[in-house]
Formats: structure tokens, sequence, C-alpha cells
């Protein structure tokens, strides 16, 4: 899975983990800041990702000039 899907995936957990919190599910609350947690490992993924892909495409610019 890559990390877009799996920050996707993260998020719509959360949405439901939240809503049952709201409701006055305790427990949902740890379930939901876990999937804040996973998301932002997903997000700090993907962040590199993104980098990783800017630089190899400046890097295929600068050698076809």
């Amino acid at each position: 899975m890559s990390a877009h899907d799996d920050i996707k995936t993260q998020l719509a957990a959360y949405e439901v983990e939240h809503e049952k919190f709201e409701k006055g599910n305790a427990a949902a609350g740890t379930r939901a800041r876990k999937a804040l947690a996973e998301m932002a490992k997903a997000i700090k993924s993907r962040r590199n990702e993104i980098t990783a892909e800017k630089a190899a495409r400046a890097e295929a610019k600068a050698a076809s000039k």
C-alpha cells in the first residue's frame, strides 16, 4: 500500500472513531488518537517520497540539458 493510500485509510478510520467519541464512547477516543498517530507516520513517509521524486525529476532535467 502506498503512503497516500495509507493516509486515506487512516483518515477514514479516524473519522469513524471521532464520530463514536463525540457520541460519548471513550475507547473510540483512544482509537482515534491511534489513527492520527498512524496518519502522521504515513504523512512523514509521503513527504519523503515526494521529496525524493522532486529530486529525481530535477536530476533528470539537469541531465537532459
